[in-house]
């Protein structure tokens, strides 16, 4: 069980956007989730960190819907999560995956697919574009971007569909420090917009900066869960205190 966050520490919870009961996942004969109950405020910047292995992609990955789950509930809003409703949610990856086609093309087709044409479309092309300055590229092929442009194509493109939730697996983390202080910048828009982001990091300035909530994971379970700035300050987890202090934590099993 993840550690209880002390009471001092707690605050008026908001109403939960997802909710995880008792999720599992397995690969290769491991169980790489293992239990895992968690719940996602409205509006709220999760962090979610942990060493290499310790199952923080593959649980973005459960959450957007890409892996079905071996066991347990992912709800949305309360109920089961469905095709339609993973139509509100957007996940930008380490690697962005752009089309072979130009800047703008990326956008207009996320879009076209999402239902949405004509005068609309072509009003969120431009004013995501403009929003992630890369206006001035809208005609080069996406694919001849910089990766820092290819990065902020690609959240652009995630947020011009207006997600209720978006999912971000260390989206920054091949980025020099001014390409992903411009991506920290969309986030930080996204999230005055009311967007509920949940971030997947290792590196805890950015995690200072970028979040609300942690979730600390190691070896596919929770093993600390708070407010972030209390939490990762005094840790109360031996695992999370180990992570913090730079130490290798071996699970029962002697992996790291």
């Amino acid at each position: 069980m993840p550690k209880v966050v002390p009471l001092h520490r707690r605050s008026p919870a908001p109403a939960p956007v997802m909710e995880t009961r008792g999720l599992t996942f397995a690969a290769g004969g491991r169980r790489l989730i293992d239990g895992i109950d968690l719940t996602l405020g409205e509006g709220r910047r999760t962090v979610i960190l942990g060493a290499n292995g310790a199952g923080k992609s593959v649980l973005l990955r459960l959450l957007h819907g890409l892996l079905p789950p071996l066991g347990g509930d992912i709800l949305w809003r309360g109920q089961p999560l469905t095709p339609a409703t993973r139509r509100h949610q957007a996940m930008v990856f380490q690697r962005p995956v752009l089309l072979r086609r130009s800047v703008a093309a990326n956008l207009k087709f996320a879009l076209a697919s999402r239902g949405i044409r004509g005068a609309e479309r072509k009003a969120r092309t431009e004013a995501a574009l403009a929003e992630a300055r890369l206006d001035h590229l809208a005609h080069r092929p996406a694919r001849l971007l910089s990766g820092g442009e290819q990065q902020r194509l690609a959240l652009a493109r995630a947020l011009a569909c207006d997600p209720q939730v978006l999912f971000l697996d260390e989206p920054t983390a091949s980025l020099d420090p001014a390409s992903t202080a411009a991506v920290e910048r969309l986030l930080d828009t996204a999230h005055a917009q009311g967007i509920t982001t949940v971030l997947v990091t290792h590196d805890p300035g950015q995690a200072r900066r970028m979040g609300d909530d942690l979730i600390f994971m190691h070896d596919g379970r929770i093993a600390e869960i708070g407010p972030l700035p209390d939490t990762l300050a005094d840790p109360q987890s031996e695992e999370l205190t180990a992570w913090t202090e730079g130490r290798l934590l071996l699970n029962p099993k002697g992996r790291p």
